[in-house]
């Protein structure tokens, strides 16, 4: 299999594509927040979702999953999921942080079975379009140091807040490929909180019940 080519803006309505991103994230988040955060706070990011799975959907393996993928995204092809890809690594991921902006950091990974017969150009397309590290593994015998890597990998690219990436037994000999992304992000307020002006206010659940927060007022 070959990878996909690069995108081409002439024949792709990128615009159009990233609003079907928009439609995504909100479909995602009204089920994620009706089933897995009922009783608990959850953050989550639709780009590197759409990151994730672009990057699936170009894989070694991605004729497998694309339909699926295509669907799910509301896409027509991988070079349409490339441009939004790009679009989003030069504009959502971008970092102000040296003109006083936030710090955001966001990077992506693929790794493969070092015996799985794959096009020598995927190199490339990973780390030159999708500037994602890409390495040849050994899941078939290795499995563990690998997956002790890969942790590695996420805890060094996150400012260690990220320590537990993949769990025991998420990796085995049976594994032939490992798709990941993270996110990092700093941010000062502008206007700077003051501890004095924080006090418990009652916050309303999704669920209709309420607990008591801190809550902090800011003053101008």
């Amino acid at each position: 299999m070959n990878p996909s080519s690069l995108p081409s803006k002439s024949t792709i309505g990128v615009e159009k594509a990233i609003k079907n991103q928009k439609d995504i994230a909100l479909i995602v988040s009204k089920h994620l927040f009706s089933t897995k955060a009922k009783h608990s706070n959850s953050v989550f990011s639709p780009a590197l979702i759409n990151s994730a799975l672009t990057l699936a959907a170009s894989g070694p393996d991605g004729s497998s999953v694309s339909n699926e993928i295509f669907s799910f995204l509301r896409s027509s092809s991988t070079d349409e999921l490339n441009a939004v890809f790009s679009k989003l690594v030069s504009v959502v991921f971008a970092d102000h942080s040296s003109h006083g902006g936030p710090k955001i950091t966001s990077v992506n990974g693929v790794w493969i079975e070092q015996t799985l017969p794959i096009d020598s150009s995927f190199k490339d397309l990973f780390e030159n379009v999708f500037k994602a590290a890409f390495d040849r593994v050994d899941f078939l015998t290795n499995a563990e140091q690998v997956r002790i890597e890969l942790i590695k990998w996420a805890e060094d690219h996150t400012n260690g807040l990220i320590k537990d990436l993949l769990p025991p037994g998420s990796v085995s000999r049976q594994t032939g490929c490992v798709f990941g992304n993270a996110l990092f992000f700093k941010g000062a307020w502008e206007v700077p909180f003051d501890k004095s002006y924080t006090k418990d206010t009652e916050f309303q659940l999704l669920s209709g019940t309420s607990v008591s927060m801190p809550f902090n007022g800011v003053v101008s």
